[in-house]
C-alpha cells in the first residue's frame, strides 16, 4: 500500500467520478483506475461498484474511507515531523576536540559564525583522538581539529596553520629569555614535562623521545593531557615541548622555537558528504582565525 493509492481512493470516494478525481490529482484516468484496482487487490475487497454511468462506494469502501483518511493524515504528520527533526539536526554542528585548549580557537570562530548563522547550535565532544575518528565516521561530529598526519584516512583534511615545535616554560624559567632552544638546553634546565604521544605530530614526539632518553631518573613528569602538561608548565615546575597550534597559548607561559625540529601541519578533518553550507562557513572563519601563533 502507498499514499498514491490512498489519495486516489479518497478522491474517487469524494467525487464518485474517476475523471474528476484524475483531474483533481493531476493524473490520467487510467492511472487512477490502476491505483484503485491495485488497492482493491491488496485489501481483498471491492471498494466501488462501477458501471458505465455511475460509481458508488461499497459497504467495505464506505468503511475504508474512515481508515484511509486517518492513515494519510498520520503519514503526512509523521513526514512533516521527520522533516522538521532532520532540519533541526542539520542545525546542530558536532565538533570533536582532543582537549579543551583547542576550544579557544573554535570559540572565537563560532562566535563569528553565530552572527551570520544565528540558528545553529554547537555540540562539543572532548574525547581522546582515536575515539574522535569513530565519531566522525558515524556522523556524531562533523569536524575535528587535527594534525595532518593524524587525520582520519577516509576524511578530508584542510590545513589551517603550519606550526612550529616550541619549548613551553613559565616566565621565570631559566630558558624564558631565550630566542630558541635545543633539546640539550631543555635537559640542562631542569625537569621536563611530557604528554601522551598518541595525538601529537611526529616532530613533537621525536623531541620528546630525545628528552626522555637523555633525562636522569626522576627528571620527567608524565602528563595525561595537554591541559595537565600546560598547568605543570605554567606553575613553573618543568619545560615541555609541543606544537604551537592556534589557540593553545596560555598567559604567563613563554613559547620558544626548538632548534632543528620540523614544522607540522595543523587543520581540521571532515567527511566529504558532511560539507554543508554551515560547515563550509565555519572552515572559512577558522582559516581566518588560525593564521599561526605569533
Amino acid at each position: 500500500m502507498n499514499t498514491t493509492q490512498l489519495e486516489c481512493f479518497l478522491a474517487v470516494a469524494s467525487n464518485l467520478n474517476f475523471s474528476r478525481a484524475a483531474e483533481q490529482l493531476r493524473l490520467t484516468q487510467p492511472a487512477v483506475s490502476h491505483q484503485i484496482n491495485s488497492l482493491e487487490d491488496e485489501l481483498g475487497v471491492k471498494l466501488f461498484n462501477r458501471t458505465s454511468k455511475s460509481v458508488r462506494l461499497t459497504q467495505a469502501g464506505y468503511l475504508y474511507t474512515q481508515y484511509a483518511g486517518e492513515i494519510l493524515r498520520l503519514f503526512n504528520v509523521s513526514k512533516g515531523r521527520l522533516k522538521a527533526a532532520r532540519e533541526e539536526q542539520q542545525r546542530i554542528l558536532g565538533i570533536g576536540c582532543r582537549n579543551t585548549l583547542e576550544m579557544r580557537l573554535l570559540a572565537s570562530a563560532l562566535a563569528e559564525l553565530r552572527r551570520t548563522e544565528p540558528g545553529f547550535v554547537p555540540a562539543f565532544r572532548v574525547v581522546p583522538h582515536n575515539a574522535l575518528e569513530n565519531l566522525l565516521y558515524d556522523g556524531e561530529i562533523q569536524i575535528m581539529p587535527t594534525f595532518k598526519e593524524n587525520a582520519p584516512r577516509r576524511a578530508v583534511y584542510r590545513e589551517l596553520s603550519v606550526c612550529r615545535v616550541v619549548c613551553a616554560v613559565a616566565e621565570g624559567h631559566p630558558l624564558a629569555g631565550r630566542s630558541s632552544v635545543s633539546a640539550q638546553d631543555m635537559l640542562e634546565s631542569g625537569l621536563i614535562a611530557v604528554s601522551r604521544p598518541d595525538a601529537s605530530p611526529r616532530s613533537v614526539t621525536a623531541v620528546q623521545n630525545q628528552l626522555i632518553a637523555g633525562s636522569e631518573p626522576g627528571g620527567i613528569i608524565f602528563s595525561e593531557s595537554l591541559e595537565a602538561l600546560s598547568s605543570v608548565v605554567a606553575a613553573g615546575f618543568a619545560a615541555a615541548v609541543l606544537a604551537d597550534t592556534p589557540g593553545i597559548r596560555i598567559s604567563g607561559v613563554r613559547y620558544i622555537p626548538v632548534e632543528g625540529a620540523d614544522e607540522c601541519s595543523y587543520g581540521a578533518a571532515y567527511m566529504a558528504d558532511e560539507l554543508t553550507p554551515l560547515l563550509r562557513s565555519l572552515m572559512r572563519i577558522l582559516s581566518k582565525y588560525s593564521g599561526g601563533a605569533e
